[in-house]
């Protein structure tokens, strides 16, 4: 690969946050990590063994810090380098001396990003589903997306892709071996073999990328859409839900022109809550690009609460539509009323029903995101591949294509698939994976 060269290298940076803290983690991977901690001072660290000892200055010998050091020897190591660990005191005149040292010895660079985990890489220790989890699982805000990321990092979709892979190949390799020896006819039992093996191959693959993205969903989170008339309490609810004031509430209609977000966290699922303009005939422009906006917020929206008025709801008949749920506000200037079926009714300012709301969005959260594939999709870019390899398989047909091209077919297949874990040489996608990595990781 053209980063190989690279790897001579080695390189340092924090794995913590910057600023001051109890404890703050340097690590440092390559060649010259034994030589750092010789620079240092330290000597005798056993490797994957805890030790406090002194830092040292190497050229003044001045006393720097004590700290926590952790030696890992390659390949045992994250990076499948020589890797050593200094767990010291998070302030800045300790991190600013150590960076300076480091700065100082000839060998060593400050990491770029992602540069730690692209090594391990590199050197087999990770495919690139399982640093995608690693990366998903440092932005995890929430359970489900926590227990995502925990099965992508642990192999459950590097598994789950390389068996689908070499199911592409073995039928390859069966037609493969009738290549070198044009003359020879194919028996009909492995035409017969491979066709059924590439038909059960596209019906798989149909499946998987027709599915709802549901670890897509999970991951970048769930949109739920509020909608309704103007004052049916859009914007009491978003504050009410959120816990704080984003939107501004008033009686005169039309206050909200245009589209409003919070993120929450809903019974472990991220949640992005959208509030919209009101549905009216639109007397202004910027009243009518907001009520354009709520339309297409609402037509790609996973879940949408449309909010009416309970005061002016008498005859409001509610039409089921799937992923729609409708909400009658304002409950307690008319706790008698008769509630249309299918509908729930809330009150912002006495917490009435809004307990409930919750459950039942809950409910429809787990629902949209119950996985029927096994791994869950989690990113476009696997999508993208599967379809290609979808497409290939769909190609496929011995029948009416040179056994050349037949065989071709079946290698985009294999390639695109082994491309979403990196089995294939993928230099051109690197980049893109690791660039939304942090120093240090």
């Amino acid at each position: 690969m053209s980063s190989t060269p690279a790897l001579r290298d080695t390189i340092y940076a924090f794995a913590t946050a910057q600023g001051r803290a109890g404890v703050a983690v340097l690590r440092i991977s390559g060649a010259h990590a034994r030589g750092v901690a010789q620079a240092l001072g330290i000597s005798s660290l056993a490797p994957r063994i805890a030790s406090l000892k002194l830092l040292h200055h190497p050229h003044s010998g001045e006393k720097i810090d004590q700290a926590l050091c952790l030696w890992f020897e390659a390949p045992h190591s994250f990076t499948g380098e020589d890797v050593l660990e200094l767990h010291i005191h998070g302030s800045r005149a300790v991190a600013g001396a150590l960076l300076e040292v480091l700065g100082s010895l000839q060998g060593l660079r400050l990491a770029a990003p992602g540069e730690f985990s692209r090594r391990a890489f590199l050197n087999g220790k990770m495919d690139i589903t399982q640093t995608e989890g690693l990366s998903d699982l440092l932005a995890a805000e929430t359970t489900q997306q926590l227990r995502q990321a925990m099965r992508q990092m642990r192999g459950e979709h590097a598994a789950f892709f390389e068996t689908l892979r070499v199911d592409v190949l073995t039928p390859l390799a069966l037609l493969e071996a009738y290549i070198d020896f044009p003359d020879e006819e194919i028996p009909p039992q492995v035409i017969s073999d491979v066709c059924a093996r590439v038909a059960e191959l596209t019906a798989r693959l149909s499946a998987l990328t027709a599915s709802v993205p549901v670890g897509e969903r999970i991951r970048s989170g769930i949109e739920i859409v509020l909608s309704g008339a103007p004052n049916a309490g859009k914007s009491s609810l978003l504050n009410a839900l959120s816990g704080r004031d984003i939107a501004i509430v008033h009686e005169s209609a039309g206050t909200t022109r245009d589209v409003l977000e919070v993120a929450l966290d809903l019974g472990g699922y991220a949640v992005t809550l959208v509030d919209t303009a009101g549905m009216r005939e639109a007397e202004h422009e910027v009243e009518r690009e907001g009520i354009r906006r709520a339309q297409a917020r609402r037509a790609q929206a996973d879940l949408v609460l449309v909010l009416h008025d309970i005061t002016k709801a008498e005859s409001l008949s509610i039409n089921k539509e799937e992923n729609v749920i409708h909400v009658l506000t304002k409950r307690d200037l008319a706790p008698h009323q008769t509630l249309p079926k299918g509908a729930l009714a809330i009150s912002v300012n006495t917490g009435v029903g809004i307990a409930e709301l919750l459950e039942v969005l809950t409910q429809k959260i787990a629902a949209l995101t119950d996985a029927h594939e096994a791994p869950m999709i989690t990113r476009a870019r696997h999508r993208e591949h599967l379809a290609r390899a979808l497409g290939a398989l769909e190609r496929f047909d011995l029948s009416h294509q040179p056994l050349e091209l037949a065989c071709e077919e079946l290698r985009h297949a294999a390639f695109h698939i082994g491309t979403i874990t990196g089995k294939i040489a993928v230099d051109d996608i690197l980049d893109v994976i690791f660039k939304e990595f942090c120093i240090g990781k």
